[in-house]
């Protein structure tokens, strides 16, 4: 059975470069327990790894990530729910946020939830036109439990964010990129390809100690 995150170290002209990617398509990359627990070890591993410049979030299928799995968390007791669900999220996503290198999360698909609590973690975003992004824990009965309103509210602002999160609906990738909550938009894969390329061989090429402390 293929792991659901997959990790791999790359080069680009001499210098490393990491890329982890959501391997569960057939589930819209809907994080589990173990999915968190995974990311949280390789964000550790890459912190400790001071040769890799720069590292890509990404996805396998036609969505980036749809959040939180319900058969993941649905059953647990509330004590449950914030020990072993919120709190080992929160850690996973703080790990990747507090990275000595840029990470860029690459959307190449629907972005919602936890997903969207998960790319925001990065430091820059670049989705493909087709994308939605959106924060629907509301219509659940729920609240982001990642941190996700956070850092919507520093990235967008305290209106945009409430104006996500309590209406619950999804955004355009065209609205995101108006808001900041992307940073680059891209046609299509392709597209999504040339410029990632293209952010990579700089980020590759800066001073590393720079980046660090951004």
């Amino acid at each position: 059975m293929e792991t659901e995150i997959l990790y791999s170290r790359n080069d680009l002209n001499g210098v490393a470069w990491a890329e982890i990617t959501l391997n569960r398509p057939d589930k819209g990359n809907a994080l589990t327990m173990p999915m968190l627990q995974q990311l949280a070890s390789i964000a550790a591993e890459i912190a400790s790894e001071r040769t890799i410049r720069a590292v890509v979030i990404r996805a396998r299928g036609k969505f980036f990530c749809t959040g939180g799995d319900i058969e993941a968390w649905g059953a647990l007791s509330p004590h449950d729910m914030g020990r072993d669900w919120i709190l080992r999220g929160i850690d996973a996503f703080d790990r990747l946020a507090a990275l000595p290198q840029p990470v860029i999360a690459a959307l190449s698909g629907h972005t919602l939830g936890g997903g969207l609590e998960l790319a925001m973690a990065a430091d820059l975003r670049i989705a493909v036109r087709p994308a939605k992004l959106g924060s629907p824990e509301v219509t659940l009965g729920m609240i982001a439990g990642w941190m996700g309103v956070r850092r919507l509210a520093e990235i967008v602002g305290v209106a945009r964010a409430r104006h996500m999160t309590l209406l619950g609906t999804a955004i355009t990738a065209e609205q995101a990129l108006d808001w900041g909550l992307i940073t680059a938009l891209a046609e299509d894969a392709a597209d999504l390809e040339r410029q990632l390329g293209a952010w990579l061989e700089r980020l590759c090429a800066n001073g590393p100690a720079a980046m660090a402390d951004r």
